[in-house]
């Protein structure tokens, strides 16, 4: 198991210690303000003031947390509604960490562009669907608070690598810990019953029985663990090509449910469009996706949605 957790983990190194260097560089350069300058029409079609173009762009490159930050910085000048509050970090939620977590899906199998259709596609989508609701019913119109002071990280470059050595480790530390979770799940027939539980909904959007563990996985704790996961099954063959696409479409969209639910509702937003319709939208999408897919022939399958597994690991 620890062997596993090790190569699992080496599997995700080799994906985000490029990209996160990459990712500072942008950050360094100015390009994520650029990013959110080319954003602030697209703010307008959610119901957001343009600068919070900022804001979702920070989430696009860096990720939720760096989101946060320049989420609180413009919130004293620009202050939100709980509605725009829970529009905006609920986008943030479907599509971040882009750089990273695409690569890491694609490693998965994921085509690169379906997936950034998918998420940036998914996350406009919905903020429209949210903006469109709030507004008829006059819902969520108070003003959102952020319940938790917050202290900026450092930003030198030593403050910056440590960090991210930290999150490296804790990581591989998580993922250790996932798989023991999961020989525990098994042995004590836990995942039989999350089998028999949720079989019958997660085989409408496509997902059978041997995808449920690691899909939930990637439901609780977040894309890199069931990614990371999903890789290693990959290698061994034992989840079919179509239900692995449809259980990363599924992580794509909706992952660490716990912790990124707590986290925005901490910031201001409401748990009606972070949890409850952010679930049901999700369901409806893959439902949908699976709908769409369910006619092609594998060769067409894979030239626009999936990479074949002797294709990806020849790559490598």
């Amino acid at each position: 198991m620890l062997l596993n957790a090790v190569h699992a983990s080496l599997e995700l190194y080799k994906i985000m210690i490029p990209l996160l260097v990459l990712t500072r560089i942008l950050e360094q350069t100015g390009v994520i303000v650029l990013l959110g300058n080319l954003l602030e029409p697209l703010m307008s079609i959610v119901g957001l003031p343009g600068r919070m173009g900022l804001v979702w762009a920070t989430s696009l490159v860096v990720g939720t947390y760096g989101a946060l930050l320049v989420f609180v910085t413009l919130l004293a000048s620009t202050p939100l509604t709980v509605a725009q509050a829970t529009i905006l970090l609920t986008m943030c939620l479907i599509a971040h960490s882009l750089p990273i977590e695409t690569m890491i899906a694609r490693r998965a199998g994921l085509r690169i562009g379906f997936q950034i259709l998918l998420r940036m596609g998914a996350s406009i989508f919905y903020g429209w669907i949210l903006h469109h609701i709030y507004r008829a019913g006059t819902f969520l119109q108070t003003p959102a608070r952020v319940l938790v002071p917050v202290s900026m990280p450092d930003s030198s470059l030593w403050g910056w690598i440590e960090g991210q050595f930290q999150n490296l480790l804790s990581l591989f530390l998580i993922i250790l810990g996932v798989m023991a979770l999961l020989r525990l799940l098994e042995a004590f027939g836990i995942v039989a019953l999350l089998n028999k539980v949720l079989s019958p909904v997660l085989r409408l959007m496509g997902i059978g029985e041997r995808a449920i563990p690691i899909t939930m996985v990637g439901f609780l704790l977040g894309l890199s663990y069931g990614g990371g996961l999903i890789i290693q099954e990959m290698k061994s063959s034992n989840i079919p090509p179509r239900e692995m696409f449809f259980s990363l479409a599924f992580m794509s969209i909706l992952h660490s449910i716990i912790e990124d639910t707590v986290t925005m509702v901490v910031f201001g937003a409401h748990l009606s469009g972070l949890f409850w319709g952010r679930l049901a939208f999700t369901f409806l999408v893959i439902w949908v996706l699976v709908k769409l897919t369910h006619p092609l022939s594998d060769v067409a399958f894979d030239r626009y949605f999936f990479t074949p597994v002797r294709q990806i690991f020849k790559e490598s």
